[in-house]
């Protein structure tokens, strides 16, 4: 061989070889734990909308949910879901709790992805309004005052009295009587308008 010409020698390669092998598997590590995390993430996130509509589904109904526990087996997303509805009876007479934990079908009991908390009752809005009669029938009381019944207590047989609701939703005429420009002067009609006809 010529003097001064060198090549890589055994150890070297082999070194090289480690340092790659040890920064592939970081590598594949950190994809595999984004991989997991966005499984578990879509898992949850379906887990929570299943909770959410089967309260949707008892608050909805006409009668309160059976104060106890129920389960029942679904396919959602094309896959299998357990959810389990646990229903407990609160301090208020005409409230009632509702618990939902939903876990995968071949997972055990136990392991649930996410539990929903919902109540039932008249103390609550009615499903899809923004209503809440809290006080004496009125709209707008301080939470706690009343049971949304007319005189603050609740009706014998479990039903609700007749509400007194503001009724905001007539029309307002505009002003026209001052120019909106300047409202000190009078408004003035638009060129070819008779006064009379404007006003």
């Amino acid at each position: 061989m010529r003097a001064g010409a060198r090549g890589f020698t055994l150890i070297e390669v082999l070194a090289a070889l480690v340092i790659v092998a040890l920064g592939m598997l970081g590598v594949i590590q950190a994809v595999t734990q984004t991989v997991r995390n966005g499984t578990y993430l879509r898992e949850k996130t379906l887990a929570h909308w299943i909770a959410m509509n089967v309260i949707t589904e008892r608050r909805l109904m006409n009668s309160p949910p059976p104060v106890g526990e129920t389960s029942e087996d679904i396919e959602f997303a094309n896959q299998r879901w357990r959810w389990t509805l646990k229903v407990t009876q609160t301090q208020v007479a005409s409230l009632r709790r509702m618990d939902v934990s939903v876990r995968p079908a071949e997972k055990p009991e136990g392991t649930a992805l996410t539990t929903v908390s919902g109540f039932y009752g008249t103390a609550i809005g009615a499903a899809g309004g923004s209503v809440l009669p809290w006080a004496n029938g009125e709209v707008g009381g301080t939470p706690g005052e009343g049971d949304g019944t007319e005189d603050g207590t609740a009706d014998e047989e479990g039903g609700e009295s007749p509400r007194k609701i503001r009724d905001d939703s007539k029309p307002v005429a505009p002003d026209r009587s001052t120019n909106p420009r300047n409202p000190r002067e009078p408004r003035q009609p638009p060129p070819g308008v008779d006064p009379e006809e404007y006003e």
